[in-house]
């Protein structure tokens, strides 16, 4: 704790949101285009991207987002998280 307030390891203590547009993965599809579908969204502006890799604060990738329009997972996902950490969920 740093002045009585929680340190974090995001800059200013603002979150970053990633966001997937599904419209644009969707108009992608009907037209044949590969815009980005990805918007990394922080407290000073919007990021149009097709992968983000999410960093620690030493530059060391922890996960990344990609978008794979034209070699999708076995399943169809075209957008999809990787890590090699490991991933807790809600139920478990």
């Amino acid at each position: 704790m740093r002045d009585g307030k929680r340190s974090s390891n995001r800059v200013n203590n603002m979150k970053t949101k990633i966001h997937v547009n599904m419209h644009k993965i969707r108009a992608n599809l009907k037209n044949g285009t590969e815009e980005p579908v990805i918007t990394v969204k922080d407290y000073k502006r919007n990021r149009y991207t097709s992968n983000a890799i999410i960093r620690d604060e030493d530059g060391n990738e922890l996960a990344r987002v990609v978008y794979s329009p034209n070699k999708p997972l076995s399943c169809g996902a075209r957008v999809w998280i990787e890590t090699d950490l490991r991933v807790d969920t809600d139920d478990e």
